[in-house]
């Protein structure tokens, strides 16, 4: 018995400091993406994500990284390259987590980046693809405050492309700050709801 409970204590001793590994790791790499050190963060989510094989957040993290760069990109290979690296990232997550409402946005944001960069050569396609992308999200979380911004935020773009208002998308963006006010996240560096941006979002779209 003493032996068992002697074991019983290593395995929990080993898994707290592998918690606390990845806690310090992930603090570490968001301290890093606050001072825009974005290429350090990037690699150090991807550094974590080689050791937490079941976690679905570092490889996240990176790939979020990595699309927030392109939109400063006047390249175009050299746009194509990082949306390219941030696409691995995102697979490795939906491979961890498939139907993640999270990787979905973020999967439609890497989109964005190539329509933001030239709409005319990207729009209608990635706009297609974003379309089923935000369906299958509001399908598996039709209460979440970050998809349901994303979707607005996405309507917003596609009426000013057609010189269409914006008012129609507002009331779900004040939704989504509501539901972000009430939301209650457990699970320790989940995405958060930002709302200061969405009030400024909203601020946008009520715009004539």
């Amino acid at each position: 018995m003493k032996k068992i409970i002697t074991l019983l204590a290593i395995v929990f001793a080993v898994n707290v400091s592998a918690q606390s590994q990845y806690e310090k790791g992930m603090t570490k790499a968001f301290e890093l993406w606050e001072t825009n050190k974005t290429t350090e963060a990037a690699q150090l989510f991807e550094r974590i994500s080689k050791v937490e094989k079941e976690n679905w957040l570092p490889s996240y993290y990176a790939g979020m990284i990595y699309i927030l760069e392109s939109f400063q990109i006047k390249e175009e290979a050299t746009l194509i390259a990082k949306l390219n690296k941030a696409q691995e990232f995102l697979d490795t997550a939906k491979s961890i987590s498939p139907e993640n409402p999270e990787i979905l946005i973020t999967q439609a944001l890497l989109h964005v980046g190539y329509m933001a960069y030239d709409g005319q050569k990207y729009g209608m396609t990635m706009s297609m693809k974003n379309a089923g992308l935000y369906e299958k999200a509001l399908k598996i979380a039709p209460n979440n405050p970050r998809v349901i911004l994303s979707k607005a935020e996405s309507d917003m773009g596609a009426a000013r492309f057609f010189g269409q208002p914006t008012k129609p998308f507002c009331n779900n963006i004040k939704k989504a700050i509501e539901l972000g006010k009430e939301e209650k996240i457990t699970e320790k560096f989940y995405p958060r709801f930002n709302k200061e941006r969405a009030e400024e979002v909203l601020k946008k779209c009520m715009k004539p």
